[in-house]
């Protein structure tokens, strides 16, 4: 694959990844119009490469805030570790679920079931969008009624620090779960909308989730180069091989770029955050879902 369409696809993800509106969404139209095929292989493990600069991003970003918060105390880093591994497991348990079940219906009696081969699909990832952007607009919209709610708390101090509830990290772990088969249907924003409509603080909801997405990389990653290396075992018994070593400093050049991407992202989130404007990512990815089907329709 061409530099130029690596960088572009990871400074794509790197903005988008962070904000609210789907990255896999923007990077998937992206490399459809780039003439790139996103269920492939190769393409799949860039993608998961280019989620891993961002979560350095992430890292870097919350450092210090986290060191205020999660590591402040022995005491405060047990609470959210807890609330971290209750978050991860019900994601593992409903995301692969959701996942086996979409391989066994949408792929019935085909050899060859990967929930992959489904992320180029617009007509999926249109309708995705459109769930999300509604989700991110109610908790949007919910959280402009509550302006006596947040000057109490920017009176008492309690809005800042400190992590969710047992419940609240529940429901964000089990929309996570929700989120990991589709584009489309963004993670973090989903995520936090979900926190913030439970009743979490919008910097508490953001912060939380975000420390998700990094134990959640990982595996994810793992999963992917496990993939690529099957693929290339068959293409190789075909005749067609696959050179890995160009897909490993492609993804590589594009996790790097998407890391200074992602840094930049974090903080226009952040601004957005903290003015109240919330609801307007949801009527961003309401109008983007009418693009991608729209494109769809144009054989995209």
């Amino acid at each position: 694959m061409p530099i130029y369409k690596v960088i572009i696809l990871a400074i794509v993800q790197g903005l988008a990844e962070l904000l609210p509106v789907s990255s896999s969404a923007h990077v998937v139209v992206a490399e459809k119009l780039l003439g790139l095929d996103p269920s492939s292989p190769e393409m799949t493990l860039l993608l998961v490469m280019l989620h891993t600069g961002t979560m350095f991003a992430v890292i870097v970003y919350f450092w210090k805030t986290w060191g205020k918060t999660y590591f402040s105390s022995a005491d405060a880093f047990k609470r959210v570790a807890i609330r971290i591994i209750w978050a991860t497991a019900l994601t593992g348990i409903i995301g692969e679920a959701l996942v086996k079940l979409i391989e066994k219906t949408a792929f019935a009696g085909q050899p060859k079931a990967e929930i992959e081969l489904l992320f180029s699909r617009l007509d999926l990832i249109a309708p995705a969008l459109f769930a999300a952007g509604l989700v991110i607009l109610i908790a949007g919209l919910k959280e402009r009624g509550e302006i006596a709610s947040t000057v109490k708390e920017s009176i008492t101090g309690i809005g800042g620090g400190g992590s969710v509830t047992m419940k609240q990290a529940g429901v964000i772990g089990a929309v996570q779960g929700l989120a990991l088969p589709f584009r489309g249907f963004s993670r973090s924003g989903s995520t936090i909308s979900a926190g913030m409509l439970v009743g979490a603080t919008r910097e508490r909801a953001e912060r939380f989730s975000f420390a998700l997405a990094v134990v959640l990389t990982p595996p994810v990653v793992a999963r992917e180069a496990m993939r690529l290396l099957k693929a290339s075992h068959e293409a190789a018994a075909a005749g067609t091989p696959i050179d890995l070593h160009a897909s490993l400093v492609s993804s590589l050049l594009g996790m790097v770029f998407a890391f200074f991407g992602g840094l930049i992202g974090l903080k226009w989130l952040s601004v957005w955050l903290e003015s109240g404007k919330w609801y307007l990512f949801g009527i961003y990815c309401i109008v983007a879902s009418c693009v991608v089907f729209y494109l769809h329709t144009q054989g995209y």
